[in-house]
């Protein structure tokens, strides 16, 4: 709709249509919509000078679809059947086609077919009425072929011309109606449903996947590697059993082991509701897995990987889980058709779920190593900022879906925003190398110079001065459903092919850039173990042989380290629970000061709010749009608050003094190291020398443990807790009711309206946030709690493989003191015969990434 085209005249006739004072900004799209509808619905019922009950029945049938009981939008409604009655608009050309100007030629189709459904209520159709619809639509320049086809919808009529039923088909493509209400949407769908012919793509074709060639490659590169590896923790287990490695070897073998067996690439898929993401998913996937309608579906995070069998999984937030069958499934990751057209929020805030798994065996891109997340749509979910935090942790890549037919909404640039921030941990100046930004439904933008528009005013966003994304190939433009149709029938079209360059370049950036890093990861950690099992097979060789001896008075020695090693953990473990109740203190104190500024901030924030809803005919769905953008004002507060002062201010100090703290306890524990190898010919402190640098390998640096803390966007996510279940449907009734007494249809001051209905939101939210107190301070509490403990975490590793190390030498001297010399002998040739299986493995390895690097 070409909102432009409403101009004075425009005003002047809604204003006599509604007998309200209206002003430009007040006339949105679905109150033009509804004033041509009523026209028409009543121009068809008034013609043959006769108005049936029936036809009264479904006039207002019709009319109730597009508002919900006792609503402002219901009265708004009847206050223009009387406006038009009376002023007789459906009988004045020059009003109607002032009245139907800003309506695309989609809506004006849209539109004739309710009046095609009204004149039929009673099975037939007047000659007169037929007349007056033809007469209305060639005023509406509606092709006459296109008004035989939806004529023959509600007529029975099959006679029509399929090139004019492809060209309704596209005209009222549901995805046309989604910057309108989503009721357009589900009535564009219905009447698709019903064309008299459905053009059929007949083929004895088998239906064709999308191959990853390149991602099967690598996943067979790492398959080889995890079994190689699964080799030598076979060496590893057998040599532990005979006392020659300490037990944290392998435990930490163990742990390598199942990282490589858990390998995934990790695809997020986001996007606001009705964007196509579910259809994006089946195509991908080759396969109609994901449930799809025209209208909002998708109602959880969904998890698709690749099983050995079909099965689904659903986790609920209490902790349980049960499997479920593929019938539950699409029940269950869907909401409710009432909830899609009314409040979405409230139903999502409720459920229950947290993520259903759906296990596949046939599925090409999971068996090809990538487990994808699908989300719900974020445009009005009451816990985004939890749920895309949730989605992007360890994601290699995501992508965006948006609809490439419009302009990006509000919503979208935000929501781009937040996932570029959650992809750099944190960093708002870095654009993101690993998100993809695609523009669905290219197929109803026709001409080529139309499509290039497309692209440049989306690269002109997310490519611009402040980039969000930054890579080769990272702006695609396609269409899910017509590839998705061309791979099911075997066939071949231009959208398949555009598809097949965006999953081109999807396959090159987790292959070449993020699967390359990943293999080249797993292999250090991969021959870090293997360079301390050969050191801890040394050791053990050289004790049998009698060149590691220790004295009473050494082994003494050792006892003391022990405890003094464990002693130095226990210290680094008060100092970060002292550090705590520190770093609280001082968080609640600036959280104070913040509360207090946090009103006039959030006030002048509102005053930016905007909707595209009139305070007076839809109030309530303007209640919930401020209300939005109030969660997403204070949740931006909160997020900004914890990055500032939490984590760069309070936390950027503490953490140089922990790490102060603990790098000398473990300088203190590498001295004792480098005196116990010159003592007694060991190599300790090359040892713990491997652990340390594959904690640097694994956390970008000892001294950033805890890497991308993400703390501001947790914190928003966990203390905004009273935003969730039903808190949008509980402002929209507390403001409603608050200002009932003061709103009328014919108040004058709609900004005023505005301005009042905004102060009510915010007084009504900081009400709620002062409510949730003491959840805020739990919340922080845990966070700083969780912040520290991580970042001391990998140092009481390293001690605890310390502690390990002194205890097996200790181990292995009593027990090459207690064995005969066969059974030493015995053990140095089990000994060289491991290291022979190990060699064998190691060569192979080099192999296997050699190739992998070409």
């Amino acid at each position: 709709m070409d909102t432009s085209r409403v101009d004075a005249q425009t005003v002047e006739l809604m204003l006599r249509i509604t007998g309200q004072n209206l002003s430009q900004k007040d006339i949105t799209p679905l109150l033009i919509f509804l004033a041509n509808l009523v026209t028409v619905l009543l121009g068809v019922i008034f013609v043959d000078g006769t108005v049936a009950e029936s036809e009264k029945q479904r006039l207002l049938a019709i009319l109730y679809r597009f508002s919900l009981p006792e609503s402002d939008l219901r009265r708004v409604t009847h206050l223009m059947i009387k406006g038009i009655k009376e002023h007789q608009v459906h009988q004045q050309i020059n009003d109607l086609l002032t009245i139907a100007s800003p309506l695309s030629n989609s809506e004006r189709l849209l539109l004739i077919s309710f009046g095609y459904e009204i004149s039929t209520v009673d099975g037939e159709m007047d000659s007169r009425e037929k007349k007056y619809l033809q007469i209305f639509a060639q005023k509406l320049d509606i092709n006459p072929q296109h008004l035989v086809v939806v004529e023959s919808v509600f007529t029975h009529n099959t006679d029509v011309e399929i090139t004019a039923v492809n060209e309704v088909s596209f005209l009222l493509n549901p995805s046309r109606f989604q910057n309108l209400d989503t009721i357009f949407v589900k009535e564009a769908g219905n009447i698709l449903k019903i064309l008299p012919v459905k053009p059929e793509h007949k083929t004895t074709k088998q239906p064709q996947n999308i191959n990853y060639k390149k991602l099967k490659s690598l996943q067979s590169y790492h398959q080889q590697l995890n079994n190689y590896f699964y080799q030598i923790l076979q060496i590893i287990e057998e040599c532990q059993k005979q006392e020659f490695l300490p037990q944290t070897l392998i435990e930490e073998a163990s742990e390598v082991s199942q990282k490589l067996q858990s390998h995934q690439f990790r695809l997020a898929v986001i996007g606001e509701f009705s964007q196509g993401k579910s259809t994006l998913l089946n195509t991908l996937l080759g396969e109609e897995i994901q449930p799809v309608r025209e209208i909002p579906c998708s109602g959880t995070v969904t998890v698709l990987k690749y099983g050995t069998q079909k099965r689904v999984i659903c986790r609920y937030k209490d902790g349980r889980q049960e499997e479920i069958s593929c019938d539950q499934y699409q029940l269950k990751a869907t909401i409710s058709e009432d909830a899609a057209i009314g409040c979405l929020s409230d139903e999502l805030g409720h459920s229950e779920i947290a993520e259903i798994v759906f296990e596949h065996p046939g599925l090409e891109l999971c068996s090809s190593g990538v487990e994808i997340i699908d989300s719900p749509g974020l445009n009005e979910h009451p816990d985004r900022t939890a749920i895309t935090q949730r989605l992007l942790k360890d994601t290699d890549a995501a992508i965006f879906l948006t609809n490439a037919s419009r302009s990006f909404t509000q919503g979208e640039r935000d929501l781009l925003l937040d996932i570029k921030t959650q992809l750099n941990d944190g960093q708002e100046n870095e654009p993101a190398n690993n998100l993809f930004v695609v523009g669905n439904f290219i197929d109803l933008v026709r001409s080529d110079k139309g499509r290039e528009q497309v692209k440049q005013r989306i690269e002109r966003f997310v490519l611009g001065e402040n980039p969000i994304v930054t890579g080769h190939n990272r702006v695609h433009l396609i269409s899910a459903q017509a590839t998705l149709d061309a791979i099911l029938q075997g066939s071949e079209n231009e959208y398949l092919q555009s598809f097949q360059n965006f999953t081109q370049s999807l396959e090159e950036f987790l292959t070449l850039e993020s699967g390359r890093v990943k293999i080249k990861h797993s292999a250090n950690q991969v021959n870090r173990i293997i360079q301390k099992f050969v050191d801890s097979l040394s050791q053990a060789e050289k004790t049998l042989d009698g060149k590691i001896k220790l004295s009473d008075s050494e082994k003494q020695d050792i006892l003391e380290r022990i405890g003094e090693a464990s002693g130095r953990d226990i210290k680094i473990r008060m100092l970060v629970s002292n550090l705590t109740e520190l770093v609280y203190d001082k968080a609640t104190k600036y959280s104070d000061d913040w509360r207090k500024e946090l009103d006039n901030k959030m006030a002048n924030k509102s005053k930016s709010w905007y909707s595209e809803h009139n305070p007076v005919f839809s109030r309530d769905k303007l209640i919930k749009d401020y209300t939005n953008q109030f969660i997403r004002d204070l949740s931006k507060e909160i997020d900004d608050w914890a990055n500032q002062i939490l984590k760069d201010k309070i936390f950027k100090t503490v953490f140089s003094y922990l790490d102060a703290k603990v790098a000398y306890e473990l300088d203190a524990i590498q001295g004792d190291f480098k005196r116990l190898d010159q003592q007694v010919n060991t190599s300790f402190s090359e040892r713990i020398n491997l652990s340390i640098t594959g904690i640097k390998d694994d956390f970008m640096g000892l001294g950033s443990i805890g890497g991308g803390l993400g703390i501001g966007g947790a914190l928003a996510a966990g203390l905004v807790v009273f935003t969730g279940i039903g808190f949008i449907a509980v402002v929209v009734a507390s403001v409603a009711a608050a200002i009932a007494g003061s709103l009328g249809l014919g108040m004058l001051d709609l900004d005023g309206v505005r301005n009042q209905i905004k102060l009510k939101v915010c007084d009504i939210g900081f009400k709620k946030l002062n409510e949730s107190r003491d959840e805020f301070d739990k919340k922080l509490k845990e966070i700083i709690t969780t912040v520290l403990n991580n970042r001391i975490e990998s140092a009481s590793k390293i001690i605890e493989q310390a502690i390990a190390l002194y205890e097996n030498l200790l181990e292995q001297q009593e027990k090459a003191h207690e064995a005969t010399l066969e059974q030493r002998e015995a053990e140095k040739q089990l000994i060289f015969h491991k290291r022979q299986e190990l060699e064998k493995v190691q060569n192979d390895l080099e192999v296997l990434l050699s190739q992998c690097s070409v």
